[in-house]
């Protein structure tokens, strides 16, 4: 079985009309904050964000798959003192587009950087925010299960014949709850705050993120030989880990250096690595490397 990862060096919105309709099954992608990373991708203006970010999303919307998820980690930086609205613009403007806004993760970041502001803690989350084009798709929530924890111990242990039948809320909200259903059961699902710490080594990018974070997406929203997309590769994250975990990828950015770096680093031990016939240019020429990875 043949696991296979596509290098376009170039820009973003132009390498992604080379992808086929409906051929992506996971996009998870981290761009450019607004008015960050200028040495690298020239800072986009946060008033100008979102009329930058609409053809990409476009483009993105065409190649997903109807069963398909979009993850986007993305966060406010602060204007004068005020959080930045571009954000939400954005989640309204892509609703427009024809994205269904189906959920929001937070990153909640175990080892986010200190310091102090006079009006303002330090930032220790960021937002995760999952589109999809369709209210039904691909969901493996199984393979994101989490341990019972310590609390099923005592809570557990001798139930009250309230505990044993479905209970309405004593709130009034029209919920109810059978927690004699949680017996003999070891893992339970997990919530949609993500504790991970960010990534401390060098991987010669100004904003990787940890392995685990595609990593728990990856599980949830694929399976073996589907095909993860990120259209903001920077160090690579993305493919590393869905190589590893034998799926096909798919990585755009317009840094030479950053897809040469990725595509060493695509040769694990263990595989075998084949290159295909593809010329590796300057990013003005917007060439695309194609790699085949296989076990």
């Amino acid at each position: 079985m043949e696991i296979t990862t596509d290098i376009y060096l170039g820009d973003s919105m132009e390498q992604l009309k080379q992808l086929q309709d409906n051929s992506v099954d996971l996009i998870v992608t981290s761009p450019p904050y607004a008015d960050q990373r200028k040495n690298t991708y020239g800072g986009i203006h946060h008033d100008k964000y979102v009329k930058w970010f609409l053809p990409v999303s476009e483009q993105l919307l065409r190649v997903l798959r109807p069963t398909g998820t979009f993850i986007l980690n993305i966060k406010e930086k602060v204007v004068k003192g005020e959080r930045s609205t571009y954000v939400i613009e954005l989640i309204l403007e892509m609703r427009k587009q024809g994205w269904l806004w189906t959920e929001e993760f937070i990153w909640h970041k175990k080892n986010c950087y200190p310091g102090k502001w006079p009006n303002r803690f330090r930032d220790a989350w960021e937002r995760l925010l999952q589109f999809n084009k369709n209210r039904k798709f691909n969901m493996y929530q199984e393979e994101v299960m989490v341990p019972m924890g310590e609390w099923a111990n005592s809570r557990l242990k001798n139930l009250s014949e309230t505990d044993k039948i479905r209970d309405t809320s004593k709130a009034g909200s029209g919920f109810g709850k059978n927690i004699s259903n949680w017996l003999d059961r070891d893992k339970a699902y997990p919530t949609n705050v993500l504790l991970m710490a960010t990534e401390c080594n060098n991987k010669n990018h100004s904003a990787a993120f940890p392995e685990e974070l595609p990593e728990w997406f990856i599980k949830l929203f694929t399976k073996e030989k589907d095909t993860v997309l990120d259209p903001f590769m920077g160090s690579g994250t993305t493919l590393i880990v869905s190589s590893r975990m034998r799926r096909n990828s798919i990585g755009i950015d317009i840094v030479p250096e950053y897809c040469e770096m990725v595509r060493k680093k695509l040769k694990p031990a263990e595989l075998y690595l084949f290159e295909r016939e593809a010329a590796y240019e300057k990013a003005e020429n917007e060439s695309s490397c194609e790699y085949t990875l296989q076990r």
